[in-house]
């Protein structure tokens, strides 16, 4: 086992992990991203990474994983793409893992398998990196020149001015914001800069542009894979302990809205406010 993965090691039934993922792991390495630039890893190249011999070994945790992604009425064809490996014999069955896909596949794997416990470190941490880290934002030049072109229209209007200050610099609050933001406080934030949305309202409007979607099962908010490939949407994994069993439940993902999806809303929003005359 690589150190630049984790350090690894055991102490009678506790297995414990060390450190942090690194960029240039064997995990990094086997990345792959597709021409839409969404990324992914091969269930085959993945699986002696985590200390499986065989294919059929590596099924179970795959089985499971797929099983936990559906009742949580997730998109299970999405996540876990089929594919062939193409080899010099018969083609061998293969998935192509989304990243939360990769991470359910580490987190049903056997505990007691020290590259099993590497994995689900991996996965783990870097699944949380992308749901807390801002992705690259794109066209705030374009944005920036637009409120100023606005504030110009504007310049002899003093009471408009006054109107519109605030919402000019709550937007620039939120266009500063350096983390991914759940839908509550970003129609608080659409609130005090004078959108008139809520929570509800936000979600339905999500909902309309095909960001989300509800549940058959539970009707509870689940985040379309196409917004997150987008860079609108993005998921924060959720878990808590059964009260009685002890047991890690994976809960349903929070919906949270990225910098670039509010860069969006705001674009959205901003071409309805009234015209100045």
């Amino acid at each position: 086992m690589s150190d630049d993965i984790a350090r690894v090691y055991s102490h009678g039934d506790l297995t414990i992990v060390e450190s942090t993922p690194q960029e240039g792991s064997p995990f990094d390495a086997i990345r792959q991203f597709r021409a839409d630039s969404s990324e992914f890893w091969s269930a085959r190249a993945l699986m002696p990474l985590m200390g499986y011999a065989q294919w059929q070994n590596l099924e179970t945790p795959i089985r499971r994983a797929m099983k936990t992604a559906e009742n949580q009425d997730m998109d299970v064809d999405i996540l876990f793409m089929r594919s062939h490996e193409k080899t010099g014999g018969r083609p061998r069955e293969d998935f192509e893992l989304a990243r939360y896909a990769a991470y359910l596949v580490a987190m049903n794997g056997d505990p007691n398998i020290p590259e099993v416990a590497a994995a689900q470190h991996y996965f783990a941490v870097r699944t949380r990196e992308a749901e807390t880290s801002p992705p690259a934002l794109t066209g705030p030049a374009l944005i920036a020149a637009a409120l100023i072109e606005a504030n110009k229209m504007i310049g002899a209007k003093d009471e408009r001015i006054a109107e519109l200050e605030p919402k000019a610099e709550m937007a620039d609050r939120i266009l500063d914001a350096d983390s991914d933001l759940s839908v509550a406080d970003i129609a608080k934030a659409l609130t005090r800069a004078g959108v008139k949305t809520g929570q509800k309202r936000l979600f339905d409007d999500l909902d309309r542009r095909g960001w989300i979607y509800r549940g058959k099962r539970d009707g509870r908010w689940r985040v379309m894979q196409s917004s997150i490939n987008s860079g609108w949407m993005s998921v924060l994994p959720q878990s808590y302990c059964h009260p009685r069993t002890g047991i890690l439940v994976l809960d349903v993902p929070q919906p949270r809205v990225t910098p670039k999806g509010l860069q969006r809303l705001l674009a959205d929003y901003g071409a309805k406010l009234p015209t100045a005359v």
